[in-house]
């Protein structure tokens, strides 16, 4: 009898052993939300990211990519929902639908957003506050309230004569609400805009050939993964048209536009790879700030501006980041 209860505790102590270490050899799995297909350079950098905190791919971190060629926040919601059911440790989101609809999916798995490009994330109801988010999601915030009249005032620096300028966005409530914030800045500038909406690439040429026909002297985009997949596309357009663009993507001078200004999105993801780590290791999301960029960058393609017609001032080119001749 004695023999059967001391085996019995024994027993007792080697499951919850066996399952701890079990729960130790578990590999984190990561959903990530991502607003275009890869390959693509932020997703790259978020990687790198994690190599450089030790992680290996398959063997100490899962990641789930997941994507659709659509914009609207309902299809990154049904992805989010997947990623939900699976489940995953983290959700990672890579831009501000992708965002809303990981917020919409849970609110007790952790959300990292890699690079929230348009909204105010206390607005949009993700978090309480940037420094206390509150809740389970934190990370990267790219928009800052200067940011849309910064960009109409290189518009107009490059193009000082220039006084109609299209505003191009994607065409959806929340968009049309972001697009608002660049009125008060092109008033106090003397600049009036025609807003011009997109919904997929196929709308690019008819947003252009719409702009040149309302006589606009330039185009601002507005922060969207649609313009960042097609910048190529649109800087043959603008060289086509002879009007010149700026936006807000990472990369777009290097295909062949004439200026981009804002945030590295690269750098924003690669950063996002803290927080993932942060998480793993027991922080809690709610505790930790929501960062800002300190830095935007200034590209300057010379070349297209040679194509445009136009003489970038010098004082500009002094403040270029990069200037690609």
């Amino acid at each position: 009898m004695a023999r059967r209860t001391m085996l019995y505790l024994i027993g007792a102590n080697v499951y919850p052993l066996a399952a701890a270490a079990q729960e130790r050899n578990k590999i984190p799995r990561v959903g990530i939300l991502l607003p275009e297909p890869p390959p693509v350079s932020f997703y790259d950098a978020f990687r790198d990211g994690l190599r450089g905190l030790g992680y290996v791919e398959g063997d100490t971190i899962l990641l789930l990519p997941r994507w659709t060629d659509g914009r609207q926040i309902e299809q990154f919601k049904t992805l989010a929902a997947e990623l939900v059911r699976l489940p995953v440790d983290i959700i990672v989101a890579g831009h501000t639908p992708t965002a809303i609809a990981a917020k919409d999916a849970t609110n007790t798995i952790p959300v990292v957003m890699a690079a929230l490009g348009a909204g105010d994330p206390v607005e949009l109801g993700l978090v309480a506050s940037l420094s206390r988010p509150g809740g389970n999601v934190t990370g990267m915030s790219l928009q800052t309230i200067e940011l849309p009249g910064k960009r109409l005032e290189l518009i107009k620096e490059l193009a000082p004569t220039a006084s109609r300028i299209a505003l191009v966005l994607v065409g959806t409530d929340f968009y049309r609400g972001v697009a608002k914030n660049y009125q008060a800045p092109a008033q106090k500038l003397g600049l009036q805009v025609q807003f011009i909406e997109v919904q997929d690439p196929t709308n690019l040429v008819a947003a252009f050939a719409a702009a040149k026909a309302g006589k606009v002297q330039a185009v601002v985009l507005t922060q969207h993964a649609l313009f960042h997949s097609n910048d190529k596309t649109i800087a043959d357009l603008s060289l086509r048209h002879l009007l010149p663009v700026l936006s807000g993507e990472t990369g777009f001078a290097a295909a062949g536009g004439l200026m981009n200004y804002g945030p590295n999105i690269a750098v924003s993801w690669h950063t996002a790879a803290t927080y993932v780590d942060k998480i793993l290791k027991g922080a809690k999301p709610g505790d930790l700030p929501i960062q800002q960029p300190t830095k935007f960058e200034l590209v300057i393609n010379l070349k297209s501006a040679k194509v445009l017609g136009l003489t970038v001032p010098a004082s500009l080119l002094a403040r270029a980041d990069e200037v690609i001749e």
